[in-house]
């Protein structure tokens, strides 16, 4: 059976403040993608949803970001130096590492988050960064890309190995980019416009954009947002959507290039 991953962005509650069902996500997901604490999560937060992903078989990745608790990571953050914010990747990705090999659960990925994330998909300098603090800390950790994006090529360039992701819960734009959370119809909360989305892409090999493209895509991984309205809903239609078309969801680990 032909297989794609699906992963999650997880461990995002805070203190005493709760984001999203984990448990139940990863009873649906292959994979987790773990805050890290500058965004969201803390280390009982960290600790307990790698425990849960350990004892359900769910793979595990750190899921850096800015430093920007106030603003969920996803505030644009510009002005920092190079090595302060090398630093503060490096600091991230080394705490979920060494808290998931305290807990017996090896980390497979990082996936860059939010603002983070945009802004390196189209700046060569910053997608290079954060390429470099992954590769600092583990050559074999696979880089969660967009396709079409600085970040892919600079991975790739790099030597690392490259998951390719799209999303079923963003649309896209003409040049192969989210479309920015501050635009109309950004995020999909339709559950049948995330599925018609999704198997265009998996099945159909080709990301539709808001102006009317198919650009072509050969994916690895889905994501779904767990802080996103519906997001378990939403994950159960997908997986009984691929199913229908003959794809098993299966994580990504040893298929990538």
């Amino acid at each position: 059976m032909r297989t794609i991953d699906l992963n999650c962005d997880l461990g995002e509650s805070f203190g005493a403040w709760t984001i999203g069902d984990d448990a139940a996500m990863l009873d649906l997901v292959s994979t987790a993608n773990i805050a890290c604490g500058f965004h969201a999560g803390d280390p009982s937060v960290m600790r307990r949803t790698l425990r849960m992903a350990r004892d359900k078989g769910v793979a595990v990745g750190a899921h850096p970001s800015f430093a920007d608790l106030y603003g969920f990571g996803r505030r644009r953050i510009s002005g920092e130096h190079p090595d302060d914010l090398g630093a503060q990747l490096i600091y991230q990705i080394v705490a979920l590492r060494g808290m998931a090999e305290v807990e017996g659960h090896k980390m497979t990925h990082v996936k860059t988050h939010g603002a983070l994330g945009n802004m390196a998909a189209v700046d060569p300098d910053l997608a290079a960064l954060c390429v470099q603090a992954v590769k600092s800390v583990d050559p074999s950790l696979i880089y969660v890309s967009l396709p079409y994006s600085e970040t892919y090529i600079a991975a790739e360039k790099a030597g690392l190995p490259v998951a390719c992701e799209i999303y079923a819960d963003r649309t896209y734009t003409d040049q192969g980019e989210l479309t920015p959370r501050s635009q109309p119809g950004a995020v999909i909360h339709d559950a049948r416009q995330s599925v018609d989305q999704v198997l265009e892409m998996v099945v159909g090999g080709h990301i539709p954009t808001t102006g009317g493209k198919r650009l072509p895509v050969d994916a690895a991984t889905l994501c779904v947002h767990g802080d996103t309205p519906g997001a378990l809903e939403m994950a159960r239609g997908l997986r009984a959507a691929l199913a229908a078309e003959g794809i098993g969801i299966a994580s990504f680990i040893g298929k990538t290039q």
